[in-house]
């Protein structure tokens, strides 16, 4: 499979990347996962090495790269035991910065999108709502035109990055009386008086920040509208492909690692005179988890592969994050259960993986959500087409 998605550039990627993420990221995780803030130093290093810009335009810093340098990126941050530390850094990558280059203007792009990408800018994308959860369409936050402004007024919630972050893309309601068809996005700078931002007390991701928002009365100048008005909701679908491929990728990467960990563990640890990777009913349980850890991730990168090539996988994409995610909790839940007492200790992995995976089927839209996605185009023959060409 890697010698079918991944070159040898790949590869070479991979290893630097990896050593990066022990020398400069690994010696300060636990700091960051017990005082749930990280260090700015760490976004500055991540631009100068060019891992925000792998995908994006050279002229504006990016790299221009396929998208498998994303899954070698992505799943190498599965691995150094903190979920919440790599997701601050793939939400300000790819879903903040999808908009940005995707919608922002020449000026926005400049002067949002390029420091992004060298890391001197934190954004973040404000969808969901206290309200709302996965109804997109169900939105409250409007932003009311006045003369060459726009007043934004609502709020949002579970937001990666919120009190981080230096920009915001936040997606409000032009014509209310319209539905998801009066949903524009907009790029909010974080300094605009107004923004309220508070911290979230969450069972996992620890590292990372995660804030609601409140919009009280905020002045947005007209010109950080972002592609045409009333056409967001759109630009949001667009792009539900990549954010849904991205946590199935991540949950793939994250249930290998668990299993890794924990053939590891089983092959020192000892009971009845034996190690414990000789007992039929561990080595039976954990070969099947293996077992469904790789049939994700081959779809995965099938997926990401169609992707690529410009292909419309909203159907895939979905399938991606509901089963991935699915198999990476029940994946780890029984890991944990072969550490025996040690996996419910805090010094072992296990356990803020477990916390950490459970995010998995809620994010970016709930597996009951998505089940209802691919119902209709299963079962009722809906047919979906890419939003924007």
């Amino acid at each position: 499979m890697n010698s079918t998605y991944f070159t040898e550039e790949h590869q070479l990627f991979r290893a630097t990347f990896r050593d990066f993420l022990q020398k400069e990221v690994v010696p300060h995780i636990e700091k960051w996962e017990k005082s749930g803030t990280i260090d700015r130093f760490i976004w500055k290093k991540f631009g100068e090495m060019g891992f925000f810009g792998l995908t994006y335009p050279e002229k504006y810093g990016g790299l221009n790269l396929d998208l498998f340098y994303t899954v070698v990126f992505l799943e190498e941050l599965q691995k150094i035991k903190s979920a919440g530390f790599a997701a601050a850094m793939w939400a300000h990558a790819y879903l903040a910065m999808t908009h940005l280059n995707a919608e922002g203007d020449e000026k926005i792009k400049q002067d949002y999108l390029a420091p992004s990408i060298s890391g001197d800018k934190i954004g973040a994308l404000c969808i969901t709502e206290p309200f709302g959860g996965s109804d997109v369409a169900g939105m409250r936050t409007t932003a009311e035109k006045k003369g060459q402004n726009y007043v934004l007024n609502g709020s949002k919630t579970f937001i990666t990055n919120g009190v981080y972050a230096d920009y915001y893309v936040v997606a409000a309601k032009t014509s209310p009386d319209k539905g998801n068809k009066g949903i524009s996005i907009f790029l909010v700078d974080t300094s605009t008086p107004g923004i309220q931002a508070t911290k979230l007390d969450k069972l996992g991701w620890r590292a990372s920040d995660t804030a609601e928002i409140a919009f009280d009365n905020v002045v947005v100048p007209a010109q950080n509208l972002m592609g045409e008005e009333n056409k967001g909701f759109p630009y949001i679908m667009q792009h539900f492909a990549l954010e849904r491929l991205i946590m199935g990728i991540n949950a793939h990467a994250r249930a290998e690692y668990a299993i890794d960990y924990t053939i590891e563990y089983m092959s020192q640890r000892e009971a009845f005179g034996r190690t414990i990777d000789k007992f039929q009913a561990l080595r039976h349980k954990l070969v099947e988890h293996a077992t469904d850890v790789e049939h994700c991730k081959v779809f995965n990168y099938i997926t990401i592969d169609r992707l690529n090539r410009g292909e419309y996988v909203v159907k895939e994409a979905t399938m991606s994050k509901l089963k991935s995610t699915k198999v990476a909790d029940e994946t780890i839940y029984s890991c944990l259960q072969m550490l025996g007492g040690y996996g419910y200790m805090e010094e072992y992995p296990l356990a803020r993986m477990f916390r950490d995976s459970r995010l998995g089927p809620i994010g970016g839209g709930t597996s009951e959500i998505l089940k209802e996605i691919l119902s209709k185009m299963i079962i009722d023959k809906q047919n979906y087409k890419p939003a924007v060409e």
